[in-house]
């Protein structure tokens, strides 16, 4: 049963990607702004977001939202942590202000998806030259912050499977110090449900932890990042007991 909901969900994906994508583009052909395009493209994302709930049972319990009101129409970097596909769908559509994403360039060449993604005012990254990558995300991520878009970043770099810890990047820390703006770590238990990589996704209830926004002012990049960490992977050890192993 697990296998066929699933698969329904997925095929819910792809054939609506496809009218959503034109409606992307058209709405950035003909507004020429980011705005309204940006609109279709995050009523896409709720779909799905939807669609797994009805679908595949997947429920999201979310805490901390009231924090962000002291953001106000002002910037921020999200610094979320990365179990799965789901919060990259999930964060558009919970979040009260445009996002702008980090992602590798690679995601371009996905049919419709890339399409979209890449018509948007979003920050694509190569890899492979991380010193021109940083370069752009501070250029974009500075005018993008001064707007008020928020930059959305995953500081470990790749999905982590549950339970587990990747090595966090101090890149969001220094983007948001340079643009002088708050970050805001997520803590998302994601692969409870939708295991990284996995097609099969199981009913359950994700939940995500908004934590408080964190000045920046007179931070260091290391030092900040490291206070990220550490209020992110305790969080998910609140969130998610069983994933961690006792410690001694």
């Amino acid at each position: 049963m697990a296998f066929l909901r699933s698969l329904l969900h997925l095929l819910v994906m792809v054939v609506t990607v496809v009218p959503y994508t034109l409606g992307v583009l058209l709405a950035r052909l003909f507004s020429g702004r980011s705005g309204p395009a940006y609109r279709v493209a995050r009523a896409w994302l709720t779909l799905c977001i939807d669609a797994a709930r009805w679908l595949v049972g997947i429920r999201t319990e979310v805490q901390g939202m009231e924090g962000l009101q002291a953001l106000g129409a002002g910037g921020a970097v999200l610094l979320v942590k990365h179990q799965s596909t789901y919060e990259t769908f999930l964060m558009p559509s919970l979040m009260p202000r445009p996002l702008a994403y980090v992602f590798k360039k690679e995601l371009l060449r996905v049919p419709f998806f890339g399409w979209s993604i890449g018509s948007l005012d979003m920050i694509h990254i190569d890899r492979g030259q991380p010193t021109r990558a940083f370069a752009r995300v501070l250029q974009q991520g500075r005018r993008l912050l001064a707007q008020g878009t928020w930059v959305i970043m995953f500081p470990e770099g790749t999905r982590i499977p549950r339970g587990q810890q990747g090595e966090y990047k101090s890149g969001g820390t220094r983007l948001a110090i340079s643009a002088g703006v708050p970050v805001v770590p997520v803590a998302v238990t994601s692969a409870r449900v939708w295991p990284a990589k996995a097609f099969v996704k199981r009913p359950g209830v994700v939940q995500v932890s908004v934590g408080r926004p964190i000045p920046t002012e007179g931070r260091k990049p290391e030092e900040l990042m490291a206070e990220v960490q550490a209020w992110i992977e305790s969080e998910m050890r609140r969130l998610d007991p069983e994933a961690y192993p006792a410690q001694p």
